[in-house]
């Protein structure tokens, strides 16, 4: 690891990041906190592999935070890190820190932390088959739900909600500007729909 002031126009967002930066009271503040106290917690990045700049893993809000307050570098932490385990990394930190997450974000987050230990368990039951090892049999979902301490049930429904078009996920967080609001149980039922069904659906909600 190693720790360095980095040009804020270097870093760039996570790849397709779930998270939602939004200039709202809370950005406020933060922006207020580093103008008063400067940036106390170093962003997490990784070197992209065009060489050209940095991508964030835990930071998006401070990066804007301490654009909006006119600084022009940010403290980093400069980490090597495999697309599975960056991926573990932001979504883990975003989980843990943010005050509040939206279902659709939270639903995606746990779709990537899925994939990403389905994929690395994929690798390691790969390697111990070829030294001749017996690989450690247990689903990625498990592992997820004992990592967040939570069922698998609840896991498995959170990231049904990634099956449902933006127009219903936007219903789920309560982003609709019309306040229409959709529960977390029907929503989960309605994302076996097809995507044609859903958009009649959405369709037919909003008239």
């Amino acid at each position: 690891n190693t720790k360095k002031n980095i040009s804020i126009e270097k870093l760039h967002p996570f790849e397709n990041h779930p998270y939602k930066v939004q200039d709202d009271k809370a950005m406020d503040d933060l922006v207020g906190t580093i103008k008063e106290h400067g940036i106390m917690t170093p962003a997490t990045v990784r070197p992209e592999k065009d060489g050209k700049g940095y991508e964030i893993i835990a930071g998006h809000r401070r990066q804007m935070a301490s654009q909006l307050a006119g600084y022009r570098n940010m403290p980093c932490i400069v980490r090597n890190m495999t697309d599975d385990e960056a991926i573990l990394a932001m979504t883990d930190d975003n989980l843990r820190q943010r005050e509040t997450i939206l279902p659709s974000e939270k639903a995606m987050s746990l779709k990537m932390q899925y994939e990403a230990i389905k994929h690395q368990g994929e690798r390691r039951d790969l390697t111990c088959a070829q030294v001749g090892h017996k690989p450690v049999n247990k689903k990625s979902v498990e592992i997820l739900a004992d990592q967040l301490g939570e069922s698998k049930n609840q896991v498995k429904r959170f990231i049904r909600l990634t099956y449902l078009i933006e127009p219903l996920q936007e219903m789920v967080d309560g982003r609709h500007e019309n306040e229409i609001k959709i529960a977390f149980n029907p929503a989960v039922e309605l994302s076996y729909l097809t995507e044609s069904e859903q958009y009649d659906l959405a369709n037919a909600i909003v008239e």
